[in-house]
């Protein structure tokens, strides 16, 4: 199969806690891609030929009720084959791509127990990374701290902020500069709350124990655009701004309901924001939403792009392919 107008790079080893790899590993197939490019279409064709679950990786359809605005798979499509990390939470409950590293991680492994093939589908670049790679959780600020070392620099002089964090911590002293505060200031806070350096706060936690095969839709742009604008020209004809009103009456103006489509929806509601204004103003969104998506995702190493829409036969060819070769 011709493969050209895609990059193809080799399946990522899995990692171990000492840093070697292992082929004998279980296989997760990571397919991510701008909204709106057919990742779901894909997930459920590559799901039912190899025995696969599906692991959502989007940071709104974890909220219970959203269904209108996030593009959740419907439910006769996640009756077709499991799926994990969709409407885990109220709108009104706290949940980080920390929180989403670890319950995918925990599902990846179920999955992978059950003999099954996980496929980790969505948009979210951060949740992904959380996921891949491990975040590090740093302490908040401390406003009282952070004044007493403002003062004592100022009684001590421009560099005594880096002579304290040389003996802190020398490695994240070496790559700041002497005379960057707020920087300085920021290290040297973390090394008193953590008890540790910063340098090894940082520290990431990398998954271990499975292969990636990471694949990449990239359809054409003005394509895309398209799907995009009659998808939420849909959204607002199906209901979303009802959906919008009940999910307000019921938990208030929370922090979920600032996503794309619910909050040009509030807009209508509490402005009498014209429908069409609203339905431009999320069509307009979503596009620039796309276009940061790809920003990210070309970042990401090792990404089998496949130009095209994952409903599009030629694309689910290619991709059966890269799996099929990948087990």
């Amino acid at each position: 199969m011709d493969l050209s107008a895609g990059v193809v790079a080799a399946v990522t080893p899995s990692r171990r806690a000492n840093g070697g790899f292992a082929a004998a590993d279980p296989l997760a197939v990571l397919l991510l891609g701008p909204t709106g490019s057919g990742k779901t279409a894909l997930s459920l064709q590559l799901g039912e030929r190899f025995g696969g679950e599906i692991v959502s990786c989007d940071s709104v359809a974890v909220y219970r009720g959203m269904d209108l605005g996030t593009a959740k798979p419907t439910t006769e499509e996640r009756a077709r084959l499991p799926h994990h990390l969709i409407d885990v939470v109220e709108p009104d409950q706290p949940f980080t791509a920390g929180e989403y590293s670890r319950q995918a991680r925990a599902a990846l492994r179920e999955i992978a127990a059950r003999g099954h093939l996980p496929i980790v589908t969505g948009g979210t670049g951060l949740y992904l990374r959380a996921l891949t790679e491990g975040l590090f959780a740093e302490p908040e600020r401390q406003q009282e701290l952070r004044l007493r070392l403002q003062r004592s620099r100022e009684r001590h002089g421009e560099d005594w902020l880096h002579r304290l964090l040389r003996r802190l911590d020398p490695v994240s002293a070496a790559r700041i500069h002497f005379n960057d505060a707020a920087k300085l200031i920021r290290a040297i806070e973390v090394c008193l709350a953590a008890r540790k350096p910063l340098s090894e706060v940082l520290a990431r936690d990398p998954l271990t124990g499975f292969r990636l095969l990471c694949i990449g839709l990239n359809p054409p742009r003005q394509a895309l655009y398209q799907r995009l604008n009659r998808r939420c020209a849909e959204m607002f004809a199906a209901g979303i701004v009802e959906e919008t009103r009940g999910l307000h009456d019921r938990y208030g103006p929370v922090k979920a309901l600032d996503s794309l489509g619910y909050r040009q929806a509030l807009r209508v509601l509490r402005e009498s924001w014209p429908i069409e204004e609203a339905v431009a103003a999320a069509q307009q969104g979503h596009r620039n939403y796309a276009k940061r998506q790809m920003t990210w995702f070309r970042r990401e190493p090792e990404v089998h792009w496949i130009v095209g829409f994952g409903d599009e036969p030629e694309v689910l060819r290619a991709a059966m392919e890269l799996v099929q070769d990948s087990l």
